[in-house]
């Protein structure tokens, strides 16, 4: 019978608490918890490391100012310049729903455009140029192709 390695114990041993335990957010980011058993969901606004129990999620969202773009083949295109607005971050997950948003639209079979939009951006983009304003989503400024 074959053994492990000791090293191989000793990576699995740092590894899977880690993984279970740990999450990081940069300077830009927010994270979105959600507790799995009681629902209930808090904001993490402190950047660097975050260590929640192993039922507890965590999306983290980049808070960053975004260009989304509807565009055409005419060559005109509406563009806004739109920022995720963490306070609202209640309203975004009841609206949206809890995911891994960075992992929205990644498989996309759309290529017939220069620039996709995939995670955050996607959203953004979608919530910016509905009919209907949301709180969590600040637009920035706005322009079109005759104002470029």
């Amino acid at each position: 019978m074959k053994r492990f390695a000791p090293w191989v114990i000793v990576v699995s041993l740092l590894l899977i608490p880690y993984l279970a335990l740990v999450n990081y957010l940069d300077q830009y980011e927010v994270g979105i918890a959600r507790n799995v058993y009681s629902g209930e969901l808090t904001l993490q606004d402190r950047p660097g490391f975050q260590v929640t129990a192993p039922w507890v999620r965590v999306s983290a969202i980049d808070t960053r100012p975004m260009r989304v773009c509807i565009t055409s083949s005419t060559r005109a295109y509406n563009c806004k310049l739109v920022q995720f607005v963490p306070s609202e971050f209640k309203t975004f997950v009841m609206t949206q729903g809890f995911e891994y948003y960075w992992f929205a639209n990644r498989l996309s079979f759309n290529s017939g455009y220069s620039e996709e939009y995939r995670g955050m951006k996607d959203l953004m983009r979608g919530y910016a140029f509905s009919a209907k304003p949301y709180t969590f989503v600040k637009i920035l400024e706005e322009y079109t192709s005759s104002e470029l």
